[in-house]
């Protein structure tokens, strides 16, 4: 293999994880698989990505099974939690259900990653993200039951704490190199605070 077909072939690797998303994606919209769904996805996946070209998608290339195993366990435990506390809200008749915009400045500047914390966020139930600012890497949510700066504080907090396990599970060596290093600054009580 000649060296200028390698970045080729790398790229390829690298994207895979994606085209076999799309393809996954696809022969769920049909309902079905079967190879005719699967090269149909295929044609498709490849069609959308030459005549559609959106910025390749720069994954870490690294999956931790233990860590992603502690993720599931933790977004399911947390997604049963929101419910049944957005549940309590909504059958209490005494009072109305309070509700805030919270900014969170996430600490690392990486695209993929604030997706990967705004989606999980998101899927949470009783926060809903409003806003992704690109250039400061800042998060704003709409969120069911805060009612002072401390509440405020403490989603923030469980944001970033969803930002860190999202790293060990997904993230790159550098960025889970970055979190052990700035671990103190991390939890300091002010982190996130968007300006």
């Amino acid at each position: 293999m000649t060296p200028e077909n390698r970045p080729i072939f790398r790229h390829a690797w690298v994207q895979l994880p994606y085209y076999a998303w799309l393809v996954f994606l696809w022969m769920l919209l049909w309902g079905q698989f079967t190879w005719l769904s699967l090269v149909t996805g295929i044609l498709v996946t490849i069609f959308v990505n030459t005549v559609f070209r959106l910025p390749n998608i720069e994954l870490s290339g690294r999956l931790s099974l233990v860590w992603s195993v502690v993720f599931a366990a933790q977004f399911l435990w947390a997604v049963m939690r929101g419910s049944l506390h957005i549940a309590a809200q909504v059958l209490d008749f005494r009072k109305q259900p309070s509700a805030g915009i919270v900014g969170v400045k996430l600490p690392q500047a990486d695209d993929l990653l604030m997706t990967h914390v705004s989606v999980v966020c998101s899927l949470i139930p009783g926060s809903l993200v409003l806003e992704a600012d690109r250039a400061t890497h800042t998060l704003y949510f709409h969120v069911l039951g805060i009612k002072n700066e401390a509440e405020a504080e403490a989603f923030r907090q469980q944001v970033l704490q969803w930002e860190r396990r999202v790293v060990r599970a997904v993230g790159s060596r550098a960025q889970n190199e970055w979190m052990k290093q700035h671990e103190e600054e991390l939890t300091a009580p002010d982190a996130g605070k968007a300006v």
